[in-house]
Parts: C-alpha cells; sequence; structure tokens
C-alpha cells in the first residue's frame, strides 16, 4: 500500500508543531514513580501474618459500598489477572507495580497470590506482603478476597484509580 502525498502532507501538518519527547526526563520520572511506590514500604511484622482462609480487603474513604459489593461478590466484567505463585516477596512487588501500571486505564484487575499451603504455621507470607502492599499503593482505591469461584481466599480483586 503507497501512501500519496496527500496523506504525507496531512502528517507533517499535524506533527510539525510537536516537540519531541525528552527521553531522559521519561525515565527519571518512570524511576521516581518506582521509588515513590516502594519507598514507605516496610516489611509485615511477622506476629501478624495472616492465615490461608482469612479474608483481606480495604477501602479508602469514598469508595462507594456498590464497589465493595462488587468486589466481594467478584461482579466484574473481564479483569486482568497477575498470577504471583513462585515468586519472592521482592519479585511479587516487582510485578504487581508493572502490572498495575501497565493496567492504568483499567478499573478492576485480580491479584492471585496463592494460600499459602506452603509456609510454615498456615501462615502466608506473601498474602499479608501484597495486602499491605496494595494498601499503601498510591493508584489502589479498595481491594478484596475473592469470592470461591474466583480464588477464594487465594487472590483478591482490586479497585484501581484511573488514569486517563
Amino acid at each position: 500500500m503507497d501512501i500519496n502525498e496527500a496523506d504525507k502532507n496531512l502528517f507533517r501538518d499535524a506533527v510539525e508543531n510537536i516537540d519531541p519527547l525528552d527521553k531522559d526526563a521519561l525515565s527519571d520520572t518512570n524511576q521516581q514513580n518506582k521509588q515513590y511506590i516502594f519507598q514507605d514500604y516496610q516489611r509485615t511484622n511477622p506476629d501478624k501474618l495472616l492465615n490461608s482462609h482469612d479474608v483481606i480487603k480495604h477501602a479508602k474513604n469514598g469508595v462507594s459500598s456498590k464497589i465493595i459489593k462488587k468486589l466481594k461478590q467478584g461482579n466484574l466484567s473481564y479483569t486482568p489477572s497477575i498470577d504471583l505463585h513462585g515468586q519472592t516477596v521482592d519479585e511479587s512487588f516487582a510485578s504487581l507495580a508493572k502490572f498495575i501500571h501497565y493496567h492504568q486505564h483499567k478499573q478492576f484487575i485480580q491479584v492471585i497470590h496463592g494460600k499459602g499451603y506452603n509456609s510454615s504455621n498456615n501462615h502466608s507470607i506473601l498474602k499479608t506482603e501484597v495486602a499491605s502492599f496494595l494498601k499503601k499503593h498510591p493508584s489502589v482505591l479498595a481491594y478484596h478476597s475473592c469470592p470461591p469461584k474466583n480464588g477464594g481466599t487465594g487472590a483478591v480483586f482490586v479497585y484501581l484509580k484511573t488514569q486517563v
């Protein structure tokens, strides 16, 4: 398919007054965003570890009860999901931060963290840390453990502040 001269001129007219992006500035901004996500994060006190059957939930002020009910019941249309099984806590934080950033235009996502059956004393380290991470993430407005059909207490639906 050949592009005719009129199309070329139309494109040139559309972009002639646009300044090129400063890739270094974008890189610095992305690095600052990554640092912001992790800077205030501290590991959870081991005495406060969640069990595999514990329901996790959190909502920031202003989140409607209708949204919380949707999360709790799983009454959501398509939600992108990420499975963190087999990852260390640090790996899961990096994966989750990238996933949230990538899906910042979505309203809901699902995070599968597992129940921690392989952890000692029936404690779920990854589940505990993911819940704490989500609570502190600036783009997360609310979350709730999934209903059994969607993974139960081994997964969580997340309501995001959508970025335009």
